[in-house]
């Protein structure tokens, strides 16, 4: 197999890989490819951070119970308000 070919393998395992759902011996192989690949260490990283930014940003905000109130109340939207 060629180098090529190695990364498009990479590639259609990729997401699997980063979950930690592929066999020990898939993800050796891969590390070992890594290991060489540039290309594909930095897709590898790149998913990572991708993920880890839309883990850290994807969280409900916290509004404060005297900001909801006032908003509820400017809208209109009294009944809403859990009392």
């Amino acid at each position: 197999m060629d180098d090529h070919q190695k990364c498009e393998a990479l590639l259609d395992s990729l997401s699997d890989y980063v979950d930690g759902a592929l066999r020990e011996e898939l993800c050796a192989e891969i590390e070992t490819h890594m290991s060489s690949c540039k290309r594909c260490r930095i897709v590898v990283d790149t998913l990572r951070k991708t993920i880890n930014l839309y883990q850290d940003t994807s969280e409900l905000p916290v509004i404060p119970e005297d900001v909801r109130e006032r908003l509820y109340h400017r809208l209109y939207l009294e009944e809403f308000l859990e009392k």
